[in-house]
């Protein structure tokens, strides 16, 4: 576990912060610590931690926001997490503490932030200085024991720590190749898709898609296929870049036996995703309000539409188990002949995300704001959560007369 203490003055942008990433549906607000009221508007949360820091006026540097990254071979649950954030606190000396945690699914890694104050209900101070080479080390180090967890050390030995996000692709804005090659091959790399429809599902978070081109043609016949850059209807724009030209080789032939693969390595994963979805399906009564339910779990449906405008297919990626489905395989009721029934009443507002086939179908997806999914695609040391890393202050040289 790599445990990253940030301090700050104002408790206001950390909670925003957080809570903008929960209305995109990368975070969830797993735990309130030390408050008596649960159902808090942002403005209450905010006013509970300046109703502390009025105790203290003296001390300008009051806020408080860590974030806890394990690797990406832990498996936590979120009851488990929020034991781990309460022994963290405990261990650092803010145990009496009033805390906000929160769980991002923004990274390929578990990870949570947990947003507090260091002035106490008596206006006292608590020291920050050294904490996180001090207290810090000293309980990461036994809540690693105490939880069975990937140690710091071995993270930062084989670099898995850090997950930096991964830009969409825009065809133009940065050397194409490269940018189709680290999405593809970061995609591939930690997603859990058995078919082509649903590897597309995913990239189109990405404005990238895979394509085998017509049936008739010769790529299609070859076993070929390409991946192109997605403007924003969905179309493919600029010049395809060939699957075997990527240095990781995503090639139809490769992927077909990733699809096996993938098919068991996934199954832990199907119980969860189906609950989810079948819970979020019982109070929705729109493709949209499915949608934004599901963003809330970190899972988005993906519809293919014929020409004809008609839903035939729907596919669901989970972004937290990096697991993805086809409705049918979930569930009778999750399926497209499913949804259009239940949603027959209601006209499903689509926009177009990734044209992956023939020009006569595209999956689509509601519109919404960018997920903003994060992939590992730059390794790197630092443990800090990319959004939260601070400039570094360039020091002035001195001027020599």
């Amino acid at each position: 576990m790599v445990a990253k203490i940030i301090t700050g003055k104002t408790i206001g942008g950390v909670i925003r912060y957080n809570e903008q990433k929960v209305k995109n549906g990368q975070a969830k607000l797993v735990q309130m610590g030390g408050f008596a009221a649960k159902n808090l508007t942002v403005n209450a949360k905010i006013q509970s931690f300046e109703n502390f820091q009025k105790l203290n006026q003296r001390t300008k540097t009051n806020a408080v926001h860590i974030s806890l990254n394990l690797s990406p071979r832990d498996t936590v649950d979120e009851f488990t997490f929020q034991k781990i954030a309460a022994d963290y606190l405990i261990g650092i000396g803010f145990g009496e503490q009033p805390y906000l945690l929160y769980q991002h699914f923004d990274a390929a890694h578990p990870h949570v932030h947990i947003v507090t104050t260091n002035i106490s209900s008596s206006g006292k101070r608590i020291e920050t200085h050294n904490l996180g080479r001090i207290l810090s080390e000293q309980t990461r180090k036994e809540i690693e024991k105490r939880y069975h967890l990937v140690k710091a050390e071995e993270q930062q030995k084989q670099k898995v720590n850090l997950l930096k996000p991964l830009e969409k692709a825009s065809y133009g804005a940065r050397e194409t190749k490269a940018a189709i090659s680290n999405i593809v091959s970061e995609v591939i790399r930690t997603y859990r898709f058995t078919s082509l429809h649903e590897l597309n599902a995913v990239l189109g978070q990405f404005n990238v898609g895979a394509c085998r081109g017509e049936p008739e043609s010769e790529m299609f016949k070859n076993m070929g296929l390409v991946y192109s850059v997605l403007d924003p209807e969905g179309k493919r724009t600029g010049v395809p870049i060939k699957a075997s030209s990527i240095y990781s080789r995503p090639t139809l032939a490769n992927l077909e036996l990733q699809f096996v693969r993938n098919k068991e390595s996934r199954k832990p994963y199907r119980n969860d995703v189906r609950e989810a979805v079948l819970v979020a399906l019982g109070s929705s009564k729109s493709p949209v309000e499915l949608t934004i339910r599901l963003r809330s779990k970190g899972i988005r449906p993906v519809f293919r539409i014929n020409a004809e405008g008609r839903l035939y297919g729907v596919t669901y990626v989970d972004n937290v188990s990096r697991s993805v489905f086809n409705g049918s395989a979930l569930d009778k009721s999750l399926s497209a002949n499913a949804l259009s029934a239940q949603f027959s009443k209601e006209a499903p507002n689509l926009s177009t995300v990734s044209h992956t086939e023939s020009s006569g179908s595209k999956d689509v997806g509601v519109e919404l704001p960018d997920i903003g999914i994060s992939i590992n695609s730059h390794q790197t040391e630092d443990p800090t959560p990319y959004e939260l890393r601070q400039k570094k202050k360039r020091k002035r040289k001195k001027r020599h007369l």
